[in-house]
């Protein structure tokens, strides 16, 4: 492979556009909508099914001569469809990216409101169709108007907006939730996928940020907080959509993981330092403007067996333990020392073919503190 000169690293910010990236950033957004999907319309066939055995139970006068469960249903799911193609696109492709740094009730609040407005433009736009169908009364005729009157003031409207924003609320809800946990975790805890601890083999990066004692000390705490919190926002992105998972938030560390499988796939565990770092590049003028300077970072990469289960029992989360941790963290510990602002061992890239898209230079043998065998380090640069 071509060996590369160590101060060209330093300078490889320039990254090409990622379509592989933009893709990923689609699936992700997409599994989240079809979930969403199938959520809402399972809930528009029980809200149906729940209504007709309420509207035909022995505490109920019956129904009137307009009902049908049929006619029930087909308005519960035609009314599903439509919020599905208009809020729950909204709220994946538009709002929950906005509300991401807000607090949790900010976001859900919104929803509602946005929830709240889409529902009545339904129910307007139904009933030109529902009017004519349940009463035979069509648009032209001059009892139209009193009958789409009546249609709007039914208290059944009022009963749906109640119940569905209590859906809606919740559903925007988990999205926070999930991505508190990070994206895909709070699925696996809900199926159990760890509640028995399991052998994985992973991809682990220590990313931390460079001079951070000096830097706390000349910003000080209150503005410490906010530039940590703007850095971990900003590279949140270029993990997710590079299949990375956030592992643990190490003061100004961040702890990232793939399964084997996905972090070979397309480099994604290697395109992910510079995607980050071209994520902190493209806010430049912020971070100067705010705090004076640019965040740099330094990186360790290992891959290795762990034991995934959960632990804890009022606060549970998925832990994962192994030497392969230990090894990551003592590897990003040397980046300064050598003067890199990457380092993997050598077994990571064994996992990669020979043609890999990234100059590599290797770095020999290096003992690393508190190990007894020297691991073969390599640094790398795009292209």
């Amino acid at each position: 492979m071509e060996t590369l000169k160590l101060t060209e690293i330093n300078h490889a910010t320039e990254l090409r556009p990622n379509i592989a990236v933009m893709s990923e950033k689609l699936r992700i957004k997409l599994s989240k909508l079809k979930a969403i999907s199938y959520a809402w319309l399972g809930m528009g066939v029980i809200f149906a099914v729940v209504e007709h055995f309420t509207l035909t139970s022995a505490y109920s006068l019956g129904v009137s001569e307009s009902y049908t469960f049929q006619t029930n249903l087909l308005f519960h799911l035609a009314s599903t469809v439509i919020a599905i193609s208009l809020g729950a696109t909204f709220l994946v492709f538009f709002l929950e990216d906005r509300c991401r740094e807000k607090p949790y009730w900010f976001g859900i609040s919104l929803i509602v409101m946005v929830y709240v407005t889409v529902v009545s433009i339904i129910t307007l736009l139904l009933g030109l169709v529902l009017v004519p169908l349940n009463t035979g009364i069509l648009a032209d005729d001059p009892a139209f108007g009193d009958a789409y009157r009546a249609y709007l003031l039914d208290t059944v409207h009022i009963k749906n907006i109640l119940s569905w924003s209590v859906v809606v609320g919740f559903t925007q809800l988990l999205l926070q939730v999930n991505d508190k946990f990070g994206h895909g975790v709070l699925w696996s805890l809900i199926r159990g996928k760890y509640h028995a601890a399991r052998e994985e083999e992973r991809i682990f990066m220590f990313l931390d940020l460079k001079s951070s004692t000096a830097t706390a000390e000349k910003l000080g705490n209150r503005l410490y907080h906010d530039f940590l919190r703007d850095y971990f926002a900003d590279i949140t992105n270029a993990i997710l959509y590079n299949k990375g998972q956030i592992y643990q938030y190490v003061g100004d560390e961040v702890v990232i993981t793939w399964l084997k499988e996905e972090g070979v796939t397309d480099y994604h565990c290697l395109k992910c330092y510079f995607d980050i770092k071209d994520s902190i590049e493209k806010r430049r003028a912020k971070y100067e403007e705010k705090y004076g300077f640019i965040p740099e970072f330094k990186a360790g990469l290992h891959t290795g067996k762990v034991i995934a289960g959960e632990i804890g029992i009022i606060k549970r989360d998925i832990t994962y333990s192994g030497d392969v941790l230990n090894t990551a963290a003592r590897i990003q510990s040397k980046c300064n020392e050598l003067g890199v602002p990457i380092l993997a061992s050598e077994s990571l890239f064994k996992l990669f073919s020979a043609d890999m898209p990234f100059r590599k230079k290797s770095l020999g043998e290096i003992e690393l503190r508190g190990k007894s065998l020297r691991v073969h380090l390599s640094t790398f640069a795009m292209p």
